[in-house]
C-alpha cells in the first residue's frame, strides 16, 4: 500500500477484549500504522505504553455499572473487572450455575444491559468516525454498531472469544455450552433450542433499533451482522474445529492474538519465597473477574495449599481479603506473558487469550470453567489431549490435587507442547495481520 493507515479500534471494556484488542494494535503499529482506541474513561492512561492514542467516549451522564464497587481498585483493567463482575451477580451470569442456564441468563438481562449501552454511544461513535475519517476500524462488540455500519469505512469484526461462539455451525457444538464434539446432535440441538427461545425478545429489541438507525435485518437469533471485509479470531490450529468444519467466507484464523508485554518495571523474577521450596512451579489466575470471585478464590486456594508444588498467584480486584499459604505467593495482577514461560503448569479460568498465550508458550492447563467460553475451551483442551477440565466449584480436593500432579508428570504432553509451541511462535500468524489489512484495502 505504501502508505500509513489510521485504524480506529473499539473494543468491548472488559479486560479480555482489551487485551486482545491491544494485541492486535501491536502489530499494526509496529508496521508503521497510528492506531487509535475508542474507550471508555476507567481505560485513561492505560494505554498509551503500547503506542496506542486513547479516544475516551462520552458516555453522557451515565455512571458506568459497578463504579461505586471500585473506589479501592488499580484502574483500568481492576475497574472493568469489578464493574462487570457487579454487573453478572446482578443479572444472576456470575454464580455457579450450568452453563445453559447461565447462557440464557445472559441472553436475557446482560445483552439488554449492554445494547443499552450501545444505545448511548452510538452518536457519539457516529461523530467520533466522522471527525477521525480512518481508514478502517475494526470492533468486536457482541452487537452490531450502527454508527460503524452505516459509516461507509471499510469495518472487520474480530471475535475475542472461542470461534463456537460466533461460527454457529450444525456440525459443531453451540458456543457456550462446553457440549463434546463427538457428542449427540440431539443434545446440541436442544441447547440451541432453548437459548434462542430466551434469546427472542432481546433479539427482536435490538434488529428493530438496528435497522431504525438504516442497517439491514439481522439473521435470526444472530446480534451482530458480521463483516463484508473480513473477519478474524484468535484460536489455535491445534484446538481449532477446522478438523470438523471449514472456514466460513470472509473469515480468517491467527493462533493468538496475543500481546506483547511492555516492561515498565523490572522484569519478573521467581519470588525468594518460592526459590528455596520444593515442587514444580504453577501459575494460578481465574482471570480479573473470576478472581473478583472471593469465595472461589479462597477455596481453591485452600486445596492447592496441600499440593506438593509452588504457586504463583493472580489474586485478583480482591486480593486484601485473603491471604496465601506458604507454598504461594501472589499479587492482586501480575505480569502474565512474562510469568508464562518459568512455570510448568497453567491453572486457568480458560479465558480465550490465556489459553492462546499458554500454548504459545507450550505449558498444560487444567481449566477450571466459570462461564461462557470457557466451557468450550476446557472441553476442546481436553478432547485434543492438551490439559484437563475441571469444575471449579464442585471438584473435590482429591480431584484437584491428582489433576494437578497428573500433568506435571506427564512427559510426552511436555514433547509435544514444545513442538505447538515452536511451530506457533515461528508461524507468528498475527504478524501478517497489517499486510492482510493493507491488501485488504487496495482492492
Amino acid at each position: 500500500m505504501g502508505k500509513h493507515l489510521k485504524v480506529v479500534l473499539f473494543p468491548i471494556d472488559a479486560v479480555g477484549h482489551v487485551n486482545s484488542a491491544t494485541g492486535i494494535a501491536q502489530v499494526l503499529l509496529e508496521a508503521g500504522h497510528r492506531v487509535i482506541f475508542i474507550i471508555s474513561e476507567q481505560w485513561r492512561g492505560k494505554l498509551c505504553k503500547y503506542g496506542i492514542e486513547e479516544l475516551i467516549l462520552d458516555e453522557g451522564d451515565k455512571k458506568p455499572t459497578g463504579a461505586e464497587d471500585s473506589s479501592n481498585s488499580g484502574g483500568g483493567a481492576d475497574d472493568a473487572a469489578l464493574q462487570w463482575a457487579n454487573l453478572m451477580k446482578q443479572t444472576d451470569t456470575f454464580t455457579n450455575l450450568d452453563p445453559l442456564v447461565r447462557l440464557v441468563n445472559v441472553r436475557k438481562h446482560l445483552y439488554m444491559s449492554e445494547m443499552k449501552r450501545l444505545e448511548t454511544v452510538n452518536q457519539s461513535i457516529e461523530r467520533l468516525l466522522r471527525d477521525l475519517r480512518p481508514d478502517i476500524v475494526l470492533t468486536d462488540q457482541f452487537m452490531t454498531v450502527p454508527a460503524i455500519m452505516t459509516s461507509g469505512i471499510p469495518w472487520i469484526w474480530w471475535c475475542s472469544p472461542n470461534p463456537l461462539v460466533f461460527i454457529d455451525d450444525d456440525r459443531t457444538p453451540p458456543g457456550c455450552s462446553g457440549l463434546p464434539t463427538t457428542g449427540p446432535k440431539s443434545e446440541w440441538q436442544s441447547f440451541r433450542n432453548v437459548v434462542n427461545e430466551a434469546s427472542l425478545e432481546s433479539w427482536t429489541y435490538w434488529n428493530s433499533y438496528c435497522m431504525g438507525q438504516g442497517c439491514q435485518p439481522l439473521d435470526k437469533y444472530r446480534y451482530q451482522h458480521f463483516s463484508p471485509y473480513l473477519n478474524i479470531y484468535g484460536f489455535p490450529l491445534e484446538l481449532d474445529y477446522l478438523d470438523i468444519r471449514p472456514l466460513p467466507d470472509k473469515w480468517l484464523r491467527f493462533d493468538n492474538l496475543k500481546r506483547q508485554e511492555v516492561n515498565t518495571g523490572p522484569k519478573f523474577e521467581i519470588p525468594e519465597s518460592l526459590l528455596g521450596k520444593p515442587g514444580k512451579l504453577v501459575y494460578f489466575s481465574l482471570g480479573s473477574m473470576g478472581g473478583a470471585d472471593v469465595d472461589l478464590m479462597k477455596r481453591l486456594v485452600g486445596i492447592l495449599a496441600k499440593s506438593r508444588n509452588r504457586f504463583i498467584v493472580s489474586k485478583g480486584p480482591g486480593d486484601r481479603l485473603y491471604d496465601l499459604p506458604d507454598n504461594m505467593w501472589g499479587r492482586r495482577s501480575v505480569p502474565q506473558i512474562q510469568v508464562l514461560p518459568v512455570v510448568d503448569l497453567v491453572i486457568t479460568h480458560g479465558g480465550n487469550n490465556t489459553v492462546t498465550e499458554t500454548l504459545y508458550f507450550g505449558k498444560p492447563m487444567l481449566v477450571l470453567p466459570l462461564w461462557g467460553d470457557q466451557w468450550d475451551n476446557g472441553q476442546r483442551i481436553a478432547e485434543k489431549g492438551l490439559g484437563l477440565s475441571l469444575n471449579a466449584h464442585k471438584c473435590t480436593e482429591d480431584e484437584l490435587i491428582k489433576a494437578v500432579d497428573s500433568l506435571l508428570e506427564d512427559s510426552l504432553l511436555e514433547k509435544r507442547l514444545a513442538k505447538i509451541a515452536q511451530r506457533i511462535q515461528s508461524d507468528n500468524s498475527i504478524g501478517k495481520l497489517p499486510e492482510i489489512i493493507e491488501n485488504l484495502l487496495d482492492k
